[in-house]
């Protein structure tokens, strides 16, 4: 499977709060246009199937792609944002002053949110939906909209990055990062908002560019 993981677009309260699972949070309007770009940059990858967290930022970002696509928008609570329990809602300026922000940056890894999950049970909730897709769409192409956190996690995940190093990757709003998943994970594309013909190219063969390029011979 050709995994691309799109993060949704931007909001009102993206970089100022912690939305968390709060409902009617929307798109804004550099969003809703991030969006609108986010389908030109996508229109040539040949999606099979694409699935979306339920919160309303992520099915709102995926739908103008759903719609030039001819798909419907299936929605998976594993690929939904990080619960972060009392956290939801808070400012980002606040947290950064707490006590538990400094626990957190230490040992990610075991930290739990109030009255919410660990950082672990997040990535490992994350992995498990995305190998059911994996295992459901072996040799297709599936978008996935989630959110920066999560998408940091299964990123790590699947290149074994310990997971008390996951913050160190970043995820733009409306980027896709390309996972290849039929047999050694490889990360073909982090955080990008280019255009993807060559990564498309790998499902014309066995091989993909990677041995190719490693034969002395170039991709198709």
């Amino acid at each position: 499977m050709l995994l691309f993981l799109i993060r949704h677009a931007l909001t009102p309260i993206t970089g100022k709060k912690l939305t968390g699972w709060l409902p009617g949070i929307d798109l804004s309007a550099d969003g809703k246009r991030h969006a609108q770009e986010l389908t030109e940059r996508l229109k040539d990858v040949p999606f099979a199937a694409l699935y979306s967290s339920p919160l309303e930022r992520c099915m709102q970002t995926l739908e103008p792609l759903a719609r030039s696509k001819g798909l419907e928008v299936i929605t998976n609570k594993g690929v939904g944002e990080v619960k972060y329990g009392d956290w939801q809602g808070r400012t980002l300026t606040s947290l950064y002053k707490s006590k538990a922000w400094a626990e957190l940056k230490a040992a990610p890894g075991e930290f739990r949110f109030p009255n919410g999950e660990t950082v672990r049970e997040a990535q490992t909730r994350g992995m498990s939906a995305i190998d059911e897709l994996r295992r459901k769409h072996k040799g297709k192409v599936v978008g996935v909209c989630s959110h920066a956190d999560l998408i940091r996690l299964v990123v790590a995940g699947y290149l074994g990055v310990p997971i008390d190093l996951y913050d160190r990757i970043s995820i733009a709003p409306a980027s896709a990062s390309v996972l290849w998943l039929d047999g050694t994970p490889r990360l073909l594309r982090l955080s990008d908002s280019g255009t993807y013909s060559d990564v498309i190219g790998r499902l014309n063969s066995k091989s993909g560019p990677v041995r190719k390029r490693a034969a002395g011979m170039k991709p198709k």
